[in-house]
């Protein structure tokens, strides 16, 4: 006599929730954007570009998923919370956050001037401070949420080039570690995700502003090449879903291979 059959509830489904993706209206935030749209998330998209940020949200609604699109800066504590309050109010919650907003100024130490370097620190480090402190009252409420910090390579390694980014994405390890303790009594789990060299507009320009960098790249990685900003889509959906609830405070490269090569 056969068992009687009992639905299995998919770990990775995401619909019925709300995404906010900072600086996800391209290269890595608007992969992340499509994988948990794909997933079934409806999708917040955070930049300071309305132009780039409409065009991505378009795609987004194209594709069959409920988004909008949110000009702010997220490095203004007051921009911050009124953007948290519109995503609420228009999509109805908020169940991940993907803190994903990040720049990048190649000079040396030497060279760094404060106010490039506070630049850097405020928009890749304080960002997350900002939105991640918005978001917790109201996953708190919700019962739980996910939180996702876009850390680097440079979380791991030190660049002679990346002083200032290097000190943020260092940071952001911390910060997440920190907010996974913190925040673990409100079944809210934050995790890093460390990308490796990834193909995107930021990282074209470093091709062109640091000698041998594509050929040292490949050469580095196991996988031979580039990472695409698709492949974060994968990652995201875990961290996002039922799938990695017992996962917090994790700190989890995405780079082929590159940070364990000798």
């Amino acid at each position: 006599m056969m068992a009687a059959s009992r639905e299995t509830p998919d770990l990775f489904d995401l619909r019925g929730k709300v995404a906010i993706v900072t600086g996800g209206n391209g290269g890595i935030g608007l992969g992340i954007a499509r994988g948990l749209a794909d997933a079934g998330a409806s999708i917040a998209i955070i930049g300071r570009n309305e132009m780039k940020s409409a065009a991505a949200t378009a795609e987004l609604v194209q594709s069959g998923c409920k988004a909008v699109s949110v000009v702010a800066d997220v490095t203004d504590q007051a921009a911050v919370i009124a953007l948290v309050d519109r995503v609420k109010a228009e999509l109805g919650r908020i169940d991940v956050l993907v803190n994903n907003a990040g720049i990048n100024i190649r000079k040396p130490p030497q060279s760094l001037d404060l106010g490039e370097w506070e630049s850097v620190i405020t928009t890749n480090l304080t960002s997350a401070f900002l939105c991640s402190r918005a978001v917790h009252p109201v996953m708190k409420a919700a019962g739980g949420g996910k939180i996702i910090n876009i850390g680097s390579m440079m979380s791991i390694f030190g660049a002679s080039f990346a002083p200032a980014y290097a000190a943020s994405k260092g940071g952001i390890v911390q910060f997440t570690r920190s907010c996974a303790i913190a925040w673990a009594t409100d079944n809210i789990q934050v995790n890093a995700v460390l990308p490796g060299w990834i193909d995107t507009d930021l990282t074209r320009r470093a091709r062109e502003e640091v000698a041998g960098l594509h050929e040292n790249v490949l050469a580095r990685t196991p996988a031979g090449r580039w990472g695409r900003s698709s492949d974060f889509a994968g990652i995201a959906v875990f961290l996002a879903s039922g799938a990695s609830d017992f996962v917090t405070g994790a700190a989890i490269p995405v780079d082929g291979g590159f940070s364990v090569k000798g």
